[in-house]
């Protein structure tokens, strides 16, 4: 089966799964509770009312007959949890992708510098390197984090300012 979205247009509808999922809203919690441990192999949380056992079980139903999440979506989520694990309290940011042939544009010392992202590293002045960092080091003659450098970072953690010059 094609990985992708369940309800993408090429994935035909079964029929037997969509007459499951309209059977939900109708079941006592009792049997709710009874498909939850058949299809999970394990006891419902107690704090699951009918609501979310409902939204629990279609969700594994839709899943098992439609496909679940591509590699890459299990993995960014496990990234995900492994971040919130490890700061319960701090901010978890999504990794960003940029697409290739987007350009980073960064004014540096009055100049502006333009970078052009490809599919395995980023271009700059005919050169390709394989991160936005060599690229900083290379303008600046310094250690930057390359995403920061070039206003990749949220506005908690702002791109460096340009130094202040005294050219009154």
């Amino acid at each position: 089966m094609k990985e992708g979205r369940p309800g993408e247009a090429d994935r035909a509808i079964d029929p037997v799964v969509e007459a499951e999922l309209e059977r939900l809203p109708k079941l006592p919690i009792a049997e709710l509770r009874s498909r939850y441990r058949e299809l999970f192999r394990n006891e419902p949380p107690k704090a699951f009312g009918p609501d979310l056992l409902r939204r629990s079980i279609a969700h594994r139903i839709q899943e098992r007959a439609y496909g679940g999440l591509s590699r890459e979506h299990q993995r960014l989520l496990d990234q995900l949890v492994k971040a919130a694990r490890a700061k319960p309290n701090g901010r978890i940011e999504l990794p960003r992708r940029i697409k290739p042939g987007s350009e980073l544009v960064r004014t540096w010392n009055r100049t502006t510098y333009r970078v052009v992202v490809m599919e395995k590293g980023f271009a700059w002045e005919g050169r390709t390197f394989s991160s936005l960092s060599e690229i900083a080091l290379a303008i600046t003659g310094t250690k930057w984090n390359g995403p920061r450098f070039f206003g990749l970072r949220s506005s908690a953690n702002r791109p460096p300012e340009e130094p202040k010059t005294d050219d009154k």
